[in-house]
């Protein structure tokens, strides 16, 4: 029997409009034919009971109108980043009809660039900002525009420029602000303020999880952010913001599902390599199983993460075991094709010989239960190439695979994989990072939520002022299972 239960074709051919929209998540009205994905990526994952709560659709609703009150190519835009342009605060001046501006600066691999997108929003709906995402080299060619009558793309004329070269060294950077006899002061002299928050980022830069935006932030009408990751998980520490996160979110391990699901969506030359993938190798599968491999010794394949592969989907009956012995008689193909059931593995990584193996392993012997497992991988890279338009487009569209199967297997500290599992709603069995060239024993365990693990998170307590073990302050926030002091958000039964 196996350790996972299918959800039994709930795969829906048409999705009521109540499914189409996610409980009112995504308005309708929108162009289907520009975007796809958006009221179509539905029907592709079985049901789940994250929907979003009516205080998050009435939020959701007000941040549309404000992006489209502040956006680009609005009156209130221009004037403000003229006044940036020019090195004066926005504070002063003419009137900016409310608006105040989140730039985020997303960079590494898709995968961080994804955690980054979904959780600046957060943060600028926790504080009143309008969005704009600096597009890189692809992010046009990935993402629809999420907002309604508006764009979320930085315009090519922000005044500021090479803003992926700035650091915590800058002197407009929130670190150097909280390192001020005067941080209120100092804001009002700056056209805008820097936020770092790299994986790596130091103490003071961290700071800015405990700020309540009251303190002195809400005189810049301009934040820049730089960040990699994912880092909700620190705003629920943060007393400012709890009450309203807990409206926001009443089941807290449904955060970054449901920001994405409304943020994210592909665009149609990457919903095609994700459709047509679907539809020709998983779609007609009893059961649908993601391997997600991410190995970071380097792009030589290993033999203990092959047998750490196996033996995690071995011991979590995930898969089905191989037997030797051929069977004495063989069914008709008829007969063979009904009564047989049928497991489609969908295996995403840099390097195709973990996938080899595994195939040759269903395709040289037969399985104890009988099952047919096929195995598939859609690309592989070789190599890490961030940046590229093509190799992003592949990434993604596996990174959307991964959330349309029914259980899935990632590797530890894996963005890529926070991202494949939470897209689907999937709690993932987490493969240890190995040590010393060695498979963990356990080789996996199960993720006690769906949530991303922050990778780099504060040590201080907002409250007391003081450092403390972040992961025993709420009982919604714990330390992930793959990064035994990162954090991550769960919902305590």
């Amino acid at each position: 029997m196996s350790g996972w239960a299918s959800p039994s074709r709930m795969y829906a051919s048409k999705g009521s409009k109540r499914d189409v929209l996610m409980g009112g998540l995504l308005v309708p009205g929108l162009d289907e034919r520009t975007c796809a994905s958006r009221y179509s990526s539905a029907m592709y994952r079985k049901n789940t009971a994250r929907s979003p709560c009516r205080h998050l659709v009435k939020r959701l609703r007000e941040q549309e109108a404000l992006q489209r009150r502040c956006g680009p190519g609005t009156a209130a835009y221009w004037r403000a980043a003229e006044r940036l342009g020019s090195r004066r605060n926005g504070t002063a001046g003419a009137d900016d009809e409310g608006c105040k501006y989140l730039v985020l600066v997303p960079y590494r691999g898709l995968g961080n660039r994804m955690l980054a997108m979904a959780s600046a929003f957060l943060y600028a709906m926790l504080t009143g900002r309008a969005l704009l995402v600096d597009r890189g080299e692809s992010l046009a060619d990935l993402f629809c525009e999420p907002f309604p009558g508006t764009s979320w793309l930085l315009p090519p004329e922000f005044p500021i420029k090479n803003l992926q070269d700035l650091t915590g060294e800058a002197p407009e950077s929130y670190r150097n602000l909280v390192q001020s006899d005067r941080p209120a002061t100092s804001v009002s002299e700056l056209p805008y303020v820097f936020v770092d928050l790299d994986h790596g980022c130091t103490y003071h830069d961290k700071l800015f999880y405990c700020d309540d935006e009251r303190h002195f932030l809400h005189r810049a009408p301009w934040l820049l952010m730089r960040t990699d990751g994912y880092f909700p998980p620190a705003l629920f520490l943060n007393p400012a913001y709890q009450d309203e996160l807990d409206r926001l979110f009443p089941r807290k391990d449904s955060v970054f599902y449901l920001l994405a699901h409304y943020l994210l969506h592909p665009t149609n030359k990457v919903w095609g390599l994700i459709t047509r993938f679907y539809d020709s190798y998983l779609r007609d599968s009893d059961e649908r199983l993601g391997i997600q491999v991410r190995v970071f010794d380097g792009d030589t394949p290993f033999k203990h993460i092959l047998d750490q592969i196996t033996a995690c989907t071995s011991q979590e009956r995930l898969l089905p075991e191989v037997v030797e012995q051929e069977p004495s008689s063989f069914p008709a193909p008829a007969a063979a094709a009904t009564a047989a059931r049928s497991k489609a593995v969908l295996m995403t990584g840099l390097n195709s010989w973990y996938y080899d193996n595994i195939r040759s392993r269903y395709w040289q012997s037969p399985t104890a239960t009988g099952e047919v497992v096929r195995v598939h991988q859609p690309s592989h890279e070789e190599h890490q190439l961030s940046g590229s338009t093509t190799h992003d487009m592949k990434a993604m569209a596996e990174m959307y695979l991964l959330s349309m199967t029914d259980a899935i297997v990632t590797s530890g500290w894996s963005t890529f994989g926070y991202v494949g599992h939470g897209l689907g709603g999937l709690s993932p069995w987490v493969m240890f990072k190995p040590e010393n060239l060695t498979t963990p024993d356990p080789p996996c365990r199960r993720a006690v939520s769906m949530e991303p693990c922050l990778h780099g998170p504060p040590f201080y307590d907002c409250r007391v002022k003081r450092g403390a073990d972040t992961g025993k302050l709420v009982p919604h926030v714990r330390h992930c299972e793959d990064m035994s002091w990162g954090l991550k958000l769960v919902h305590p039964e």
